[in-house]
């Protein structure tokens, strides 16, 4: 059987399109564990309307997302566990084939393609790879998404995973913790979920809650020096924060966005010293690499794209 995971805050406009890409699976063995985190909006009464003993409905008051996930493991009874936010959905044969991929070749962790959707849909190739591990391939840290949905676990191997609580961006530890424990990862190349970008999802927004990656970096950074990983922390931490410092551009308070440049910069001075050496930026052309090694260069390109864009 496999546990599908799903936290609901507010959900109430994407609710039906995400049990419904569930329930019409070809795939039967399963159970939905959907925990509402508090909502006050019409989400209780729309879960409510469904009437399949395969869901398993949980109201809890909020205590975000980390909690609320942590909570659904604890309360799967399935050999495998995946995971789902309330605003994207499945393939409607998304299962069967992470199922039919595990068992195959008796993995641990499946990883899949997956759909973006906004404006348009766009499929996402995650990079092709062999049945692996980290400790065969520690390259693979980097080239799957660090988000936990649009993967296959096996309940055994995150039974003692947390996911980490009171922080944005919880999801990368819980999904880099899972590649370090797992013995056989394997690559699904079929598309299983459409990952929704919608413009005001907590995921999206730049506020004051970005200055939590700095932490959630520095958490990584912890548990993969200690595995001996230094070398992919280091590119993980520029790639990571490169692509934070530029989105302030879009931050909603510019003195936030600038503060966090400021602070980046200094932890990468701290724990990356030779971070304008890092291969991540040999690929982003000439003028734009430049930009992004420098606090004062990326300071402009966010106030004149501002400007531009007011």
């Amino acid at each position: 059987m496999v546990s599908i995971i799903i936290p609901c805050y507010n959900g109430e406009k994407y609710i039906k399109r995400c049990l419904d890409s569930i329930l019409s699976q070809d795939y039967e063995d399963f159970e939905i564990i959907l925990i509402n985190d508090g909502s006050t909006d019409s989400s209780d009464k729309i879960i409510k309307s469904y009437h399949d003993e395969r869901l398993r409905y949980f109201k809890n008051d909020n205590q975000g997302i980390g909690k609320t996930r942590n909570f659904g493991i604890s309360m799967a009874k399935g050999e495998f566990v995946t995971f789902l936010d309330i605003d994207d959905y499945l393939n409607n044969k998304a299962i069967s084939k992470m199922v039919e991929c595990a068992y195959k070749d008796n993995l641990d962790l499946v990883i899949s393609d997956y759909y973006v959707k906004s404006n348009k849909t766009c499929e996402y190739k995650i990079k092709d790879f062999k049945v692996t591990s980290v400790k065969e391939n520690p390259e693979i840290i980097l080239d799957v998404n660090l988000a936990p949905w649009g993967k296959l676990y096996k309940k055994e191997l995150i039974k003692d995973i947390k996911f980490e609580e009171d922080l944005k961006y919880e999801d990368a530890p819980f999904v880099i913790k899972s590649l370090l424990e797992a013995k056989k990862i394997g690559k699904l190349n079929y598309p299983t979920v459409y990952y929704v970008i919608n413009e005001n999802s907590e995921t999206n927004v730049r506020d004051e809650k970005v200055f939590d990656i700095i932490e959630i970096v520095d958490i990584i950074r912890k548990i993969l020096i200690s595995e001996g990983y230094e070398d992919v922390f280091k590119k993980f931490a520029v790639k990571t924060l490169t692509n934070y410092t530029v989105q302030q551009r879009v931050n909603i308070d510019p003195k936030i966005g600038d503060k966090f440049i400021e602070e980046t910069f200094s932890y990468l001075r701290k724990y990356v010293p030779d971070y304008k050496k890092n291969k991540y930026y040999s690929n982003r052309g000439f003028i734009r690499s430049n930009i992004e090694k420098s606090e004062f260069l990326t300071k402009i390109y966010c106030k004149i794209y501002q400007k531009l864009n007011k």
